[in-house]
């Protein structure tokens, strides 16, 4: 008889991470999704931002030749438009393609950076008693304000253009990151260990780093994948009213539906697709996210 191999607690973890249905298809879809964003060269047909008004506004499927002017003269090209032609007779295949390229860079970046701030001042908040009042009534304050509008606001200070995008959507999350942050910390530093490292003198630099953090790893890995979700959706709305990036630089899925917007009733495949892959994505995200809170946050792990 074999014996029984004892699985390590990592292992185990993996094991249940892994074998969770949201985490195996929501994981999938992203995958495929961030490998749409990398080989978005390859996949493309034409560069996303040539145009030639001799091909406008043409049907999925549409086969003919794009008249484009160089410094040489005009040149034709020919070209299959997959999903159709825009206004300005721009392959909307290739714009939802290279689109995915912008909406994860903007999902990664704010979730990274709302979590990198949203733990330093939620520890911060959490542990030092006298600033918890403070710092939380600024959080607060922020929270008041719908992030939407919040992100519009911040949008109108600056250029418009991706940093300015991600600034706008990062100030609105890092309040709910801080209060999650600080949630824990107050739970965590009445355990027994915690306080025995006081006792024993543990600077508070180093009790931060090794008692407390690596218990909010867990929650903030699932708070993430949610943030990096709403943070696709707020880019979306941004570029589709035009406070986002320019359609005319860098297409991302919410400026090609916003460009598309006025030609809707004839033309609808134009906002069609790009709106069925952003909500492909949205719900892969989410899945993603739900599998891991079910599997790593230890009040749902149990029910798993």
């Amino acid at each position: 008889m074999t014996e029984a191999v004892a699985l390590s607690p990592t292992q185990l973890t993996l094991r249940r991470v892994f074998g969770h249905p949201s985490v195996l298809i929501g994981g999938s879809l992203v995958l495929v999704i961030c490998l749409m964003a990398i080989f978005a060269p390859f996949l493309g047909t034409i560069d996303p931002n040539l145009n030639s008004t001799s091909t406008r506004l043409k049907p999925p499927g549409y086969e003919g030749v794009m008249k484009i002017y160089t410094d040489e003269g005009r040149v034709k090209v020919p070209v299959t438009y997959r999903l159709g032609s825009d206004t300005l007779g721009r392959d909307v295949y290739s714009r939802v393609i290279y689109g995915a390229r912008i909406s994860l860079v903007v999902g990664v970046s704010v979730a990274a950076i709302s979590i990198f701030l949203g733990m330093i001042i939620g520890l911060v908040a959490g542990y030092f008693r006298r600033l918890d009042g403070f710092i939380m009534r600024i959080m607060d304050g922020l929270m008041a304000i719908p992030a939407i509008l919040l992100a519009i606001a911040v949008v109108s200070v600056f250029n418009a253009g991706l940093t300015s995008v991600i600034i706008a959507i990062v100030v609105p999350e890092v309040p709910r990151v801080v209060r999650l942050v600080r949630s824990m910390v107050l739970s965590i530093r009445e355990e027994p260990y915690v306080e025995a490292a006081i006792t024993a003198g543990t600077r508070v630099h180093l009790l931060l780093i090794r008692h407390i953090l690596p218990n909010t790893l867990a929650p903030l890995i699932v708070q993430g994948t949610f943030i990096v979700a709403s943070a696709i959706i707020v880019e979306a709305i941004l570029s589709f009213l035009g406070l986002g990036i320019p359609a005319d630089e860098v297409p991302t899925w919410g400026n090609i539906m916003g460009a598309a917007r006025e030609n809707f009733q004839l033309h609808p495949h134009q906002i069609l697709y790009p709106g069925v892959i952003l909500a492909v994505t949205v719900l892969a995200v989410n899945m993603l996210g739900d599998g891991l809170r079910d599997t790593l946050d230890p009040r749902f792990a149990k029910r798993v």
